[in-house]
């Protein structure tokens, strides 16, 4: 999907968004005011702070499909999560102030009358609001957005928050009961809950979240297809907002082949990624001595030695430097985050194995962090 086409869609979303919850704050103040209900005007006040995302998300769509420029040589799509940690303060702000104002009715009660009108006008609220966060979910998935599919679950909240006030609008209607104050807290409580989910949702890829297990396990099971490729390690994925990825890696081939044809792979996989995975792919070439058996056959034995420590591990830029009385055995670990031993224990228990193999041999190793098994 182009990025003038996902644009337009998140920009639809925002306008239907900021149509829809202007009109119900409208229809739920009128509402509010006329039955005395605070939980009725909190409602409303959350589908007034929904406007307020919407146009902030409407805005954010806007600026997010800028070209890159010299400032922001990777584009602007991140002010899209930007934009959603706005709302998410402002949702958890309003939410506070409105738990507030309910707790103040509960300790000093005011009659409210839900006549037919309130309970006709929140019932109505549920319908929109559920057809509302089918069409944000709907819009969020095909263009791939997760400010959007946050705002779908903000109108799944509302729908719940509203059902409530409405429950309790025919409880004290039958029963008389003052629950306003109640329902008002109970709203508010909604609004905060969803603030602060809001808020993680969308800070978390501003602060580098883990790309998606996924994406990483396609990365290398792509390039291991490559004739050529003999190992793969140290990945890096970083996203700049849909659309915008960039990802590093360390591929060993062969030192024996060509390096002019090995260059020639690495450019290819390169191309492949950035014209049919939009992966902006930068690949470093290590090549690997792979005609030495006896090096080889003590690979092989460190390998045996590591995945029994450590199962989901796996062993690169593998050398030796053979030496008279004592042979350096160099290479780095990746073990998955997973693994609660600190690097430090894993270089110490490794070590240990290799040096137990052979007191001639001494260890050289880094540890590596990985998010998928690389084995």
């Amino acid at each position: 999907m182009s990025n003038m086409s996902r644009e337009r869609q998140g920009s639809l979303a925002g306008a239907v968004g900021i149509g829809t919850n202007i009109l119900l704050f409208v229809i739920k103040l009128i509402a509010g005011l006329l039955s005395g209900s605070v939980a009725i005007m909190a409602d409303a006040v959350n589908n007034l702070t929904d406007s307020g995302s919407s146009i902030i998300m409407l805005v954010g769509f806007r600026l997010s499909g800028k070209p890159a420029d010299r400032e922001h040589p990777f584009g602007h799509a991140r002010i899209e999560y930007l934009c959603g940690v706005i709302v998410s303060f402002i949702v958890l702000i309003l939410g506070l102030e409105l738990a507030k104002t309910s707790i103040g009715k509960i300790f000093s009660p005011e009659k409210a009358s839900f006549g037919p009108i309130s309970l006709i006008v929140l019932g109505v609220s549920v319908l929109i609001k559920i057809w509302l966060c089918l069409f944000y979910t709907r819009v969020g998935r095909n263009i791939n957005s997760q400010s959007l599919i946050a705002t779908a679950s903000d109108s799944r909240n509302d729908v719940i928050s509203t059902s409530v006030v409405l429950l309790g609008a025919l409880l004290t209607r039958l029963t008389s009961l003052n629950l306003d104050g109640w329902l008002g807290l109970c709203v508010a409580a909604f609004i905060i809950v969803s603030g602060v989910k809001l808020t993680i949702e969308t800070a978390d890829p501003l602060l580098g979240r883990a790309p998606e297990r996924e994406l990483v396990q396609g990365i290398y099971d792509r390039i291991r297809s490559y004739e050529g490729i003999i190992g793969i390690h140290d990945l890096t994925v970083h996203s700049y907002g849909e659309g915008r990825t960039f990802a590093s890696v360390h591929c060993e081939v062969p030192a024996e082949d060509d390096i002019l044809v090995s260059h020639d792979l690495i450019d290819n996989i390169e191309r492949d990624f950035l014209t049919e995975e939009n992966i902006h792919l930068v690949i470093h070439l290590d090549p690997v001595i792979t005609c030495d058996p006896k090096a080889n056959e003590l690979k092989e034995r460190v390998i045996s030695r590591v995945e029994a420590l450590y199962p989901q591990a796996a062993i690169h830029d593998f050398r030796v430097v053979w030496g008279v009385t004592r042979s350096n055995v160099l290479f780095d670990v990746a073990v998955p985050f997973s693994v609660k031993d600190s690097d430090e224990q894993v270089k110490a228990e490794v070590t240990a194995q290799i040096e137990a193999m052979d007191p001639t041999y001494r260890a050289v190793l880094a540890v590596d962090r990985t998010c998928v098994d690389q084995s």
